[in-house]
């Protein structure tokens, strides 16, 4: 027991660091209201200058790092365009918002016709006010829902589609009275939020919420509570909104420990497969979360490595579906292919791991498989869907 607190100490250290910077991202942005209809013409006798706006500069490794892997993605991506011409032209930001506002500008002010990126969401926010009155839309690598409308998407999977999935999932398979588990930090807000609107539409019903300081001191605190609670309100499962890297290790070993056994589901709204270990937890047993298309994004993995001989950082494939999707539509050869009315076509687009589309909101789809861990081993039980026709859209 003593080790696995000493496990989970120092990963709710990481994860506060993590939590923080998206708290800041999340202040007080400036809302871009509307369907983002609008966009620039596009000669389609020529190449499309795309700009690509990455976080290099900063001074941090792991930006350095970022900055290359979304760099070799969108290569990547316009290597497998065919016929397309896409003029890929790369602005540094720092992770800075007011250099995100002044490169979106410069890239703009150069003949860019999409913006793609930044990562962090204040900047994607600073750099959608930038160019808002010069009708360019930006895809940005975020997956903050505050920032998205008007010119603005978010490429990154959203909570609300990830609890959309995998509550439907739930009450599919009879699991109905679901309770939601969440950390008292803005991301938790937000998640618990999430999951029961999720729960909601699916026709389940929120079996009580519970909270819990993000602290190895208010877990401990907080678990007899939570065990106590489900099982006075006849919780089916538990959606936590903990993540691998923070509470989740600690949090579901306490919980099975307070005797909330196996048939108590545990549903996760983050990746529980990374790291890979995480399978191995004894708490996490049984449980469900949701994944990209593993097939295709094992083959993305691959192609990435051998081309250029390091593995993939995650949120680098948003950079090859934001080139994917540029590309789809630039090779129809209507001028008005980077329109908003154009980039949230229902039918959506192909990506690294699966589909995806772009909503009027300025939010993303994606289908999602839904994964299950069994002995030690992560099992897909609902391959992702391949088209936005089938249930669940």
């Amino acid at each position: 027991m003593l080790s696995v607190l000493r496990i989970a100490r120092k990963s709710l250290g990481r994860a506060a660091m993590v939590l923080s910077t998206l708290a800041l991202a999340a202040c007080e942005p400036i809302a871009l209201t509307g369907g983002g209809g609008g966009g620039p013409a596009i000669d389609t006798t020529a190449p499309v200058p795309v700009a690509l706006l990455v976080p290099s500069g900063s001074g941090q490794a792991s930006d350095e790092l970022l900055s290359r892997s979304l760099q070799n993605a969108a290569r990547l991506a316009i290597s497998d365009l065919g016929d397309v011409r896409i003029d890929l032209r790369v602005y540094s930001t720092a992770g800075n918002p007011g250099q995100a506002a002044a490169m979106a500008t410069k890239a703009v002010d150069e003949g860019a016709k999409i913006i793609l990126g930044p990562v962090y969401a204040q900047e994607a926010n600073a750099a959608g006010v930038a160019v808002a009155n010069r009708g360019v839309n930006v895809l940005s690598f975020s997956n903050n829902s505050d920032i998205a409308g008007g010119n603005v998407f978010v490429l990154g999977p959203t909570f609300q589609n990830t609890a959309d999935r995998l509550a439907a999932y739930a009450v599919r398979q009879g699991t109905s009275r679901i309770m939601v588990v969440h950390d008292s930090t803005p991301a938790g807000t937000v998640g618990r939020n999430a999951i029961q609107q999720g729960v909601a539409r699916a026709g389940g019903s929120v079996a009580g919420t519970a909270a819990y300081e993000f602290s190895q001191n208010g877990i401990v605190a907080a678990v007899p509570g939570i065990a106590s609670a489900a099982r006075a309100n006849g919780a089916q499962a538990l959606f936590l909104t903990a993540t691998t890297d923070g509470a989740l290790p600690l949090l579901t070993q306490l919980l099975r420990e307070n005797g909330l056994g196996a048939e108590t589901r545990f549903i996760g709204l983050t990746r529980w497969d990374i790291p890979p270990a995480t399978a191995a937890l004894p708490g996490v047993q049984g449980a469900w979360f949701a994944m990209p298309d593993p097939g295709r994004y094992n083959q993305y993995q691959g192609r990435y490595q051998a081309a250029f001989a390091e593995p993939a950082t995650p949120i680098s494939g948003l950079a090859y579906d934001g080139i994917a999707a540029i590309g789809a539509l630039v090779k129809q050869g209507r001028t008005n292919a980077l329109t908003g009315s154009a980039l949230t076509t229902g039918s959506g687009f192909v990506g690294v791991g699966g589909i995806f589309r772009l909503r009027g909101d300025g939010t993303n789809e994606r289908g999602l498989a839904v994964a299950q861990i069994r002995n030690n081993q992560v099992v897909i039980v609902d391959n992702a869907p391949t088209s936005f026709a089938g249930a669940g859209f």
